[in-house]
Formats: C-alpha cells, sequence, structure tokens
C-alpha cells in the first residue's frame, strides 16, 4: 500500500509544472513595493545610477517570472509582459491617493509614513492594484498568489479581478472580503468586518456578475454584508454595522439597525 502511494506522488511529481514559487513572486512583489515606496521597503537608494540599475534589474526578474511560467504551462504570453512597468507611474499615483485617503479617514494616523509602514489597509490595497494590473494583463496565477499574500498578512481579502476607484480607505483592515466581480466607485470606505460578496451560484455561473455594485462617496461600517450582483448602493449612502443586504439602495440613503439591534431602518440623507 505504502509502495502505491509513493508512486503515486513520485508521478504527481513529475507532472507538477513548476510554475514559478509563491516566495519567488513575492519577493519580486515585495522588493517593487519597496521600490516605489521606499518608506516601505529595507532598500534606500542614495544613487540615480543605481536607482536605474535596481529598475532594470526588476524588470529583468519580472521578465524571468513571466519566461519560467509561460514555458512551464507551455502558453504563449498572454499579454504584454512590459504592462505592468508601463503603468507603474499610474499604480503609484493611485495608491498616493489611497495613502490620503486612509490618513485623512482615521483620526488616529499621525502621518503619511505611518500609514505606508503600519496599516493593513495600504498593504492591502497596495498588493490589490499591482495584482489587478497583472491580473488584467492575464497572469492570473500570480496575481492571485499576491492578493493572497495580502490576504494572510492582513486578513483582507481582495480578488484582483475587483474594480476599484480612486480614494479607497480600509479602516482597522481585518475580516475584509471584496470578491471577484465587486465593482467600488471613487471615494468610499470601509470598515472590519465587511464583506462585499455573492450569494449561492452554480459554477457554469462563475462568469456572471455575483458581487455588489458600490456608487461613489459610500461609507460601509464594520461587519455589514452586502451581497449579490444585482445588489448597487446608490451614491452617498451609508450602511450601518451588521447590515445584511442582498438589495439595491438608492442614492442618500442611509441603512442601520436601532439600539436594540432589532430592527432595521431606512432614512434619506438630505
Amino acid at each position: 500500500m505504502q509502495e502505491e502511494f509513493l508512486d503515486s506522488i513520485y508521478k504527481e511529481h513529475q507532472n507538477a509544472l513548476g510554475c514559478p514559487s509563491p516566495d519567488s513572486i513575492i519577493s519580486f512583489y515585495e522588493a517593487l513595493l519597496g521600490f516605489i515606496f521606499p518608506d516601505y521597503g529595507n532598500e534606500k537608494i542614495s544613487d540615480k545610477s543605481k536607482l536605474e540599475s535596481r529598475y532594470v534589474e526588476l524588470k529583468a526578474e519580472w521578465h524571468n517570472l513571466l519566461e519560467k511560467r509561460c514555458k512551464n504551462l507551455q502558453k504563449k504570453y498572454p499579454g504584454d509582459e512590459e504592462v505592468l512597468f508601463n503603468e507603474l507611474i499610474k499604480i503609484k499615483s493611485a495608491l498616493e491617493k489611497d495613502i490620503s485617503a486612509i490618513y485623512d479617514g482615521d483620526p488616529a494616523a499621525k502621518s503619511r509614513l505611518e500609514v505606508i509602514k503600519t496599516y493593513p489597509g495600504f498593504k492591502a490595497i497596495a498588493a490589490y492594484r499591482i495584482a489587478h494590473c497583472i491580473y488584467n494583463a492575464g497572469y492570473v496565477l500570480i496575481a492571485r498568489i499576491i492578493s493572497e499574500h495580502a490576504h494572510s498578512k492582513t486578513g483582507v481579502d481582495i480578488h484582483p479581478a475587483a474594480k476599484i476607484g480612486d480614494h479607497f480607505c480600509v479602516d482597522h483592515g481585518t475580516g475584509i472580503v471584496i470578491g471577484e466581480t465587486t465593482d467600488i466607485g471613487n471615494n468610499v470606505k470601509i470598515y472590519q468586518g465587511v464583506t462585499l460578496g455573492a450569494t449561492s451560484v452554480r459554477k457554469e455561473n462563475a462568469s456572471q456578475k455575483r458581487h455588489p455594485t458600490i456608487g461613489n462617496n459610500v461609507v460601509i461600517y464594520a461587519n455589514a454584508t452586502i451581497l449579490g450582483g444585482k445588489t448597487i448602493i446608490g451614491d452617498h449612502c451609508i450602511i450601518g454595522g451588521n447590515s445584511w443586504i442582498t438589495k439595491s439602495l438608492e442614492p442618500h440613503s442611509r441603512l442601520y439597525y436601532d439600539s436594540e439591534n432589532k430592527h432595521l431602518h431606512k432614512t434619506h440623507l438630505d
């Protein structure tokens, strides 16, 4: 019995695809984030020529990861391998806005440096912004490894295919889930324990929109759960803590439980 088991495991080793290891992908991701945000990483580069050399090295590391991935999967490059570095300016700009949103949105934040070095919300959003670019280029597995790395470190699970606008703030980032087909507008703030998820969907319907759409200027308080691909939360809404929502909410609405946590109230914000 043991011999058969070992033979079976041996065959699996022979057939394993040998794609780039998660460790090598995470090492590249952490180095890239530290390159565009020196306060995040451990490497401070004081010479311009060394900075340029490091940029070239990172591009080479990225190319090697893709080449190994495509060779072992025996597939062609699904997208432009240069897209990540071509989009770095946009990614950094988006993250600067996210940092401002976190700093402005949290009275406890004392500095931009504190946000970059310590806030799980920043770490989760940074991984999402980079992974989203990679995912859209067709390198799904690499994107998923980066997003799950951030998930394991922060407790914030953002699928790289989700769409998230500018000035996104995650406060007290832990226990948050943002599903694959979620669409989030600009200036949205969410607290710990929020789930933007799907109702039960058959596997064959996986390509359908399964997760909610959140408008602009929305605040979603702790442990709120918003489910379903047809659920739309309008602009300027406030969702109270512990809310359970499976239907759309018109703009300028406020939804919350009363002090006894028994009744759900809906009011219109002026």
